[in-house]
């Protein structure tokens, strides 16, 4: 699905039959000026989806972003300021702020968890939580906040998990399948203890994810795994845990978090009605 795929399905959606309550208003065409408005901190993402969804209802809107994707904007700053018809940029208007709201929210709390990290050399990864068409803009949103993509879906990278460890009879078998099959593909393993990390290292994988490990037992995990191989912590990844969990020696925290339990962003478009 390309992304103009996803802004007309989200206008159907929304008007399924067209937007009745300003249609029977038999509104002539008004055209002025309206102001999308942080109401809050934020991270700006979603500024393509945003204009992309005005300007499929109004191909004359003309739109004058005073920040770039990835910026942080403070409540109270206009974020944008659209020119155009004002009947069809209110027609427009919840769809492209569901947009903005949703992945400013994601690259808003990314910056979040990235701010954790201060003074070490580990980075967030991001996961394949994500929403169903949305995941290509949610994890630009979460770029937008500092953070790195994981893989962008099951065709992009090798993830041995527990299931395919339980199917195949262990993590050895697992691998040497998957070397025989696909011999220059990188390999990451889910390890949930350190017995399985030892099985990890002595395969000689590139990546091995330590999955809802303790402080105590990454900490151990680090000591058994040579620098060559990277190390991955996910589970149970918050705010108040991931700075200590970065001082551990990790080279990657991923977090399912930012895109499945981002909050929106608050932001408002004001319409001058009056100079219209």
């Amino acid at each position: 699905m390309t992304l103009l795929d996803l802004i007309k399905a989200a206008l159907k959606e929304d008007m399924p039959s067209g937007d009745l309550t300003t249609e029977s208003l038999a509104l002539t065409p008004k055209f002025g000026r309206a102001r999308l408005i942080a109401k809050q901190d934020l991270v700006l993402s979603g500024a393509i989806p945003f204009e992309n969804s005005m300007v499929t209802l109004d191909q004359g809107a003309r739109l004058k972003w005073h920040f770039e994707e990835g910026d942080t904007v403070l409540n109270k700053q206009i974020i944008c300021t659209i020119q155009g018809d004002l009947v069809q940029i209110l027609k427009a208007e919840r769809v492209s702020l569901n947009f903005l709201m949703h992945l400013s929210g994601i690259a808003t709390l990314t910056q979040q968890f990235v701010k954790q990290l201060t003074g070490t050399s580990c980075r967030i990864l991001d996961t394949r939580k994500t929403l169903p068409g949305y995941r290509e803009l949610e994890k630009r949103a979460v770029v937008h906040g500092g953070g790195l993509n994981h893989r962008l879906n099951l065709s992009s990278a090798i993830l041995i998990k527990d299931n395919h460890i339980s199917v195949m009879g262990g993590i050895t078998a697992a691998v040497t399948r998957i070397r025989a099959s696909s011999p220059l593909s990188p390999i990451e393993v889910e390890a949930k203890n350190l017995e399985e990390v030892n099985e990890c290292v002595s395969l000689h994988v590139q990546r091995i994810l330590l999955d809802n490990m303790k402080n105590e037992m990454i900490t151990e995990a680090r000591q058994l795994v040579p620098k060559e191989i990277e190390l991955e912590a996910s589970g149970n990844m918050t705010l108040e845990r991931i700075s200590s969990v970065s001082k551990l020696g990790v080279d990657f925290i991923s977090v399912g978090a930012l895109t499945h339990s981002a909050p929106s962003a608050d932001v408002s478009l004001m319409f001058d009605w009056e100079n219209s």
